[in-house]
């Protein structure tokens, strides 16, 4: 694992604890009227009606109300008496805030209900929606090139790696190398320079790209779509209705996908082959079985 993605998890982890600490050391009432008690703030008990609420706060309002008292502390408990209304005047909220009373050791699920009924309907769910692809496209592409990296570095210990390194930097110098210990820094600088010109190819780790990620992927969803159903279309026309043979690029994805191949193993076919599998119309189920029982007869043989 990289250094970055090593932080990135610590810090995750760091801000996890933080939130969970909070939350078990604040009983689940704070979250309401902070330390206070929303009933003792508008000075009526919890058995009190809403006829009785709505009158306390409007006493209430008019003595602390910046416009009515300027002192900045009567400011201060203006705004708590208005949470704290707020709170009572609403028979849901009221409820849940008389189960939090009574149920304090329930942290979480009351923390959950409150911010449920606080801000999910304030929400925008697109909003919401773009913040999820957001982050899951940021840990998609940490990912990827945290794997890109270790499979690259992996494979420039192999021996295959070092020949066809060698093999270019012959290429390069003319068929001479300098040995001399004096250049070792210098070698090293070579050496990087000829990776960088080297194809690596790794199968299941390849180079991250933008177009992968689940965001992208997900804003592109109706051009994907639209691309495929006019492709169908054209399928369907050409060799259903038009009965047209099979062009070479067509046939070739009717033979890849009959034997159930990945698009990166069929790239490392050799034309031969392909030409050869493509020549056998393996999308035609007799041809795909004797195909298969012939592979299967040579696996045998070479037991």
């Amino acid at each position: 694992m990289s250094a970055a993605a090593a932080a990135a998890i610590r810090w995750c982890a760091a801000v996890s604890a933080v939130i969970l600490f909070f939350l078990l050391i604040s009983p689940s009432t704070a979250i309401y009227c902070d330390e206070d008690d929303c009933y003792d703030l508008l000075g009526v008990t919890q058995s009190a009606n809403a006829s009785e609420i709505k009158k306390a706060y409007y006493k209430l309002s008019l003595k602390h109300h910046p416009d009515k008292n300027p002192d900045p502390e009567s400011k201060k408990l203006f705004v708590k008496i208005a949470n704290a209304y707020e709170i009572l005047k609403d028979e849901d909220t009221r409820a849940q805030y008389d189960y939090a009373i009574e149920h304090p050791e329930e942290v979480f699920y009351n923390t959950a209900r409150y911010y449920q009924a606080y801000y999910g309907h304030k929400t925008d769910t697109r909003a919401v929606l773009i913040g999820l692809l957001l982050v899951l496209s940021a840990f998609q592409y940490l990912n990827q090139w945290t794997r890109y990296n270790q499979a690259i570095e992996m494979v420039k210990k192999t021996p295959a790696y070092k020949n066809k390194l060698r093999a270019l930097e012959l290429e390069r110098s003319g068929g001479t190398t300098n040995k001399k210990k004096s250049n070792k820094q210098t070698s090293k600088k070579l050496e990087e320079d000829f990776s960088k010109e080297l194809d690596l190819q790794i199968k299941g780790a390849e180079m991250p790209s933008v177009w992968e990620l689940v965001g992208v992927r997900f804003v592109l969803l109706p051009y994907t779509i639209g691309k495929l159903l006019l492709w169908s279309g054209c399928w369907f026309w050409r060799y259903k209705v038009k009965k047209a043979p099979y062009s070479w690029e067509d046939a070739s994805y009717l033979t890849q996908r009959s034997l159930g191949a990945s698009l990166d193993a069929w790239r490392t076919v050799d034309d031969a082959t392909k030409e050869d599998l493509v020549y056998r119309r393996l999308w035609e189920k007799p041809n795909l079985e004797s195909y298969m029982s012939e592979m299967r007869k040579e696996s045998k043989r070479r037991r």
